[in-house]
């Protein structure tokens, strides 16, 4: 089998010895890295005096990748500030241990056209926001001494070097220019030409003489970014416990969920973020219109003879294959699309990686011929949950299911899922807007392109 490959992991965490919450030992993290942190810490949410004596209220979310998260910390966040309140998380394979987990991490807000996807905006905001939530939690462990850094770099999550896209179909030059034209000036679009893409990144090939420069777009380590995002949903918790007036209280339970049955009368609402897993649960099978894709991600490393590094300035390239830049002479080449495939496994034997090659490297190679001299080193996978198609895109799902689940309408159970390909834009505000729906009890704070699912499947 192949594993997991440094580049995903920036940090690297061990438990303390000593004496941890119930959360750690109920944490699972992945370790090994190029650079490292060696974190050691522990946490409890205190009890407070003064904290209110009402019942607590008491959510469930369903899942520790990019949707659940982002739901827990706003949970965490937005929730009443008279109300003592409790989040659980479930995941049997632990914080990103799903497709989050393995996400390229190209993140910008355009489609494959430059043009801004709908609410492009919105969603480009709060993955920003999200992710300095992140950065802050893990650099804070470190000023705090509580972490041992290995290596000097800017950022334990974030490459902040841009994206640069190739035009390679001529059919699409003229929209891609017009789409160009209407973006963000937190995320700029410039149209470059050969000799200015080529001090961007030597030796790039751009075969129509125009490629689109987006400085601000980002790099992700989504393993590392997802710790992070865990660590701040504790140390919200914990803050908001410690000023006295009410309690916050966060949980993880390394435990699969097999039914929704499991969870009935222990929670006021719960909040399904499986991904792909949601269609399994015996309660929603065969009632949402999701497709499963499985990707493989390649990990490369410059041959050990080969002193042409990969510029530290240089963007990463996105074209029909992208390549996630994480170092000199380490680089992440993606992805394909198995639309067949129900394999939730992260591992990749040698045949499927060898596949994954024969697909990638040929369009790779066609904006980036030097990567012809870069070794394959591992291989991972993650199983997408696709939305189907809508005038505004392929959206995720949204909403409240319990007509779905025991046919009452008491707002207990909501999904999100199908962030599809762009989990890592969107989990941010959709995490947030479902966060206050699910604390008001109201389904019509969601924007009804998000739940309009449900209309069609009930005709």
């Amino acid at each position: 089998m192949f594993t997991q490959n440094p580049a995903f992991i920036s940090w690297k965490w061990q438990k303390t010895r000593t004496s941890l919450s119930s959360t750690h030992r109920n944490s699972s993290y992945s370790s090994s890295s190029s650079f490292s942190l060696r974190c050691f810490f522990s946490s409890s949410s205190s009890s407070s005096s003064s904290s209110v004596s009402r019942r607590p209220l008491r959510y469930a979310v369903l899942g520790a990748g990019f949707a659940g998260l982002s739901v827990a910390w706003n949970l965490l966040q937005h929730g009443s500030k008279e109300s003592h309140l409790c989040v659980d998380i479930y995941d049997e394979v632990g914080v990103g241990g799903g497709a989050s987990g393995v996400a390229g991490g190209l993140l910008h807000p355009y489609s494959p056209k430059v043009k801004l996807l709908w609410h492009g905006a919105e969603f480009w905001k709060e993955s920003l926001n999200l992710l300095n939530v992140a950065e802050g939690a893990l650099l804070k462990l470190a000023n705090e001494g509580k972490c041992e850094t290995l290596g000097n770099v800017e950022s334990p999550i974030v490459r902040r070097r841009g994206i640069l896209r190739p035009v390679v179909n001529l059919k699409n030059m003229r929209i891609m220019t017009e789409n160009a034209q209407n973006c963000l000036t937190s995320c700029r679009i410039e149209p470059i030409h050969e000799d200015a893409a080529r001090n961007l990144i030597p030796n790039i090939s751009v075969p129509l003489n125009l490629a689109f420069y987006m400085p601000e777009a980002l790099n992700i380590n989504a393993q590392s970014y997802l710790q992070g995002l865990y660590l701040a949903c504790e140390n919200l918790a914990n803050d908001i416990s410690n000023m006295g007036y009410v309690r916050r209280e966060l949980s993880f339970h390394k435990k699969s969920i097999q039914s929704l049955q499991e969870l009935a009368g222990e929670y006021d609402a719960v909040i399904i973020c499986f991904g792909t897993r949601a269609g399994f649960l015996p309660e929603l099978s065969g009632k949402l219109p999701l497709r499963t894709c499985r990707g493989v991600i390649a990990h490369l490393q410059l041959c050990d003879d080969m002193r042409e590094e990969y510029p530290e300035h240089s963007p990463s390239i996105l074209s029909d294959a992208w390549l996630a830049v994480h170092g000199a002479r380490n680089i992440d080449l993606g992805s394909t699309w198995d639309w067949s495939s129900r394999n939730y496994s992260r591992d990749v034997t040698r045949e499927e990686a060898s596949e994954a090659m024969e697909v990638l490297l040929p369009k790779a190679s066609s904006v980036y011929p030097a990567i012809k001299n870069w070794n394959i080193t591992g291989a991972v996978a993650g199983l997408r949950a696709m939305p189907p198609i809508t005038a505004d895109g392929s959206l995720p799902l949204l909403g409240c299911v319990d007509e779905y689940i025991d046919g009452g309408h008491k707002c207990k159970y909501w999904l999100f899922a199908g962030l599809g390909a762009r989990g890592l834009l969107f989990h941010g505000w959709l995490g947030k807007l479902l966060a206050f729906a699910v604390l008001s009890c109201d389904e019509n704070l969601l924007p009804s392109e998000l739940t309009s699912w449900k209309h069609k499947m009930n005709r």
